[in-house]
């Protein structure tokens, strides 16, 4: 054969079905040995490789998983993308994308919209979205497969992978409480979201643990986009006194208060320590280097499609499965000693 062989191929030359030859690609034990031979002799001969159509004909799945997300930071979406990939790959799933507007009015609608047009065999859903309740309870009362990331404990431990931000920012107030900071401005994330309050609380709460006060005035409400870090950081260094470092919400903030800092004529980390959230590519990058809180955004993933092709697959989550994954600290040059 010149052109590649298909299954309806394989299905003549055996003069079988072609659901038959679907039952044999996917190791059923309702086909009679000669049979199954006949088969497997013709794919060997034709260098037939079976697809995931193939595959479905027999399984009911469609073998696509579906990624739903609001969140402006192309990094995060990347990395979580990698992570998912390398599992799907291993297990001959595809990812599709889906791109939705948290806040829009009819959003749990379009994202149960999108899963049955879209045909997938079930979801992973990121953050802030995973928040939702209103989406999680639609999922379920449609039976359709989910896995939230988020960072607080939302659903059972099989439907979820959570980052324990609060505790990993714990660690960088006492990192920069041992440096002497005590006039520490932050940058947080909208309120709204549940990852944005508990790395707020994490941190303060820290803070004032070991003495730490920290002002209203020193704490600004950010959007986590680069833009916002920029303005939020020009409210903070105009003060005076002016603060001495500042903790963003996300790297992409806070490589907008290293560009703002520089306008200024700060130096960091010599007049202005600054940290962030994330550890995406950016902060290895910039001009210091950025000390921040890696979050294994891709170890993360990987768990998350491993959970949901369990689900699809009708098996259970391994026990040794985790779901709680703790983010940890990245020192790099951008704090200084005091």
């Amino acid at each position: 054969m010149n052109k590649r062989p298909t299954i309806n191929d394989v299905a003549a030359l055996a003069g079988v079905s072609k659901r038959t030859v679907s039952r044999v690609i996917n190791g059923a034990t309702n086909v009679g040995k000669a049979t199954r031979e006949r088969i497997e002799a013709v794919i060997r001969e034709t260098g037939f490789a079976p697809d995931k159509q193939a595959r479905g004909l027999s399984t009911s799945r469609s073998y696509l998983i579906g990624l739903i997300y609001d969140n402006p930071d192309a990094l995060y979406i990347d990395q979580v993308q990698r992570g998912v990939l390398s599992i799907c790959s291993q297990k001959g799933y595809e990812l599709v994308v889906h791109p939705c507007h948290y806040n829009a009015e009819g959003f749990v609608e379009d994202c149960i919209n999108f899963v049955r047009r879209s045909n997938i065999d079930g979801v992973i859903i990121l953050p802030p979205v995973s928040e939702s309740k209103l989406l999680a309870d639609a999922l379920q009362q449609k039976g359709i497969n989910y896995v939230r990331m988020a960072s607080v404990d939302l659903d059972d431990h099989q439907n979820i992978v959570v980052s324990d931000d609060r505790a990993a920012l714990s660690d960088l107030a006492r990192y920069m409480v041992s440096l002497g900071h005590k006039d520490i401005g932050i940058i947080s994330g909208p309120q709204q979201y549940y990852s944005s309050k508990e790395r707020l609380e994490g941190f303060v709460e820290t803070l004032n643990g070991l003495g730490v006060d920290v002002p209203k005035n020193r704490v600004i409400e950010g959007k986590n986009s680069f833009e916002s870090g920029i303005e939020c950081a020009r409210q903070l260094l105009i003060q005076s006194p002016r603060v001495k470092a500042i903790f963003a919400n996300n790297d992409e903030m806070a490589a907008g208060v290293l560009k703002v800092a520089h306008e200024m004529g700060i130096i960091v980390p010599d007049e202005l320590s600054v940290a962030g959230f994330d550890d995406n590519l950016l902060a290895a990058r910039v001009i210091p280097a950025l000390t921040t809180v890696q979050r294994p955004v891709g170890d993360m993933a990987a768990i998350a499609a491993r959970k949901i092709i369990a689900h699809i697959e009708g098996s259970e989550v391994s026990e040794s499965e985790t779901y709680l994954v703790k983010p940890h600290l990245i020192i790099r040059d951008s704090i200084k000693k005091v």
